[in-house]
């Protein structure tokens, strides 16, 4: 059998995309993490599986690169609407379904392989600070840890962030990490992902979570924040309302790399 996929990033988070409105494609595992190695395979921090969902335009499907079913990835939101417009489901307005509920998105800027996406995420009503580090779930659940720009740089986040992503009480389910520090525009974010287990360039619920987390330090009550990441810039903007964040959007963009097929 030949598999045929598209490669995508948003800010350097890189995923296969592959269309299963036919539903021809067996989850298996040991095939998607084999499909994402960057060695052995095509290479990937995931795989996304656009799959056909009454009432929507698709389903988002989404795999960390260890073959395991994950939550909410936001650069993959966007990556999966920038795909989903060159199959010609959608033009430039998107609804669809995710693990953790419904999502919009307007695609806002076409420029060759770049696509600007705006993409909604969900209500943030349960967040707390266990010292100086904020815990928040922004589809996905994420530590946020304050740090000083000059020690961010140099930070070794793969190393620091997998020992508190297994330690307890995240042992077993895991958590994603995020170090953070203040620019003089916005936020500079570094993430360890679980699942990936290694830093990625770009988290988009874990700038999200970041940016949710700095306003609550600075008493902010509504967005927008500019994220600075290795791979490239981000903006998440919301509203605080009765102690719950709404309105949360993260716009970037999603970049298209190549198509390609696959035998197995």
């Amino acid at each position: 059998m030949t598999v045929n996929f598209a490669k995508y990033h948003g800010t350097g988070n890189d995923f296969i995309l592959i269309d299963n409105r036919t539903d021809f494609f067996s989850v298996n595992k040991e095939f998607i993490s084999n499909l994402c190695h960057r060695r052995f395979g095509i290479g990937a921090d995931g795989l996304i599986l656009l799959n056909k969902a009454n009432g929507f335009d698709f389903e988002m499907l989404y795999f960390n690169s260890d073959g395991n079913q994950a939550t909410m990835c936001g650069n993959g939101g966007r990556c999966i609407v920038a795909f989903a417009q060159k199959l010609g489901i959608i033009q430039q307005n998107a609804i669809f379904k995710a693990v953790d509920g419904l999502h919009t998105a307007r695609i806002l800027e076409v420029d060759k392989h770049d696509t600007l996406i705006e993409l909604s995420l969900n209500d943030v009503e349960l967040y707390h600070f266990v010292g100086a580090d904020c815990l928040l779930d922004t589809g996905s659940p994420h530590l946020v840890r304050f740090m000083e720009y000059s020690d961010l740089r140099k930070f070794n986040v793969k190393k620091e962030g997998r020992k508190i992503r297994y330690r307890s009480p995240y042992t077993n389910e895991g958590i994603n990490v995020n170090f953070v520090c203040e620019t003089s525009e916005g936020i500079f974010v570094r993430t360890y992902e679980r699942g990936v287990e290694a830093e990625t360039l770009s988290c988009g619920t874990g700038v999200t979570a970041s940016a949710l987390a700095w306003s609550l330090n600075k008493n902010l009550l509504r967005g927008p924040v500019e994220v600075f990441t290795r791979g490239g810039n981000l903006t998440v903007d919301f509203e605080k309302a009765d102690e719950k964040f709404i309105h949360i959007n993260l716009t970037g963009l999603a970049t298209f790399v190549f198509t390609g097929k696959y035998s197995i």
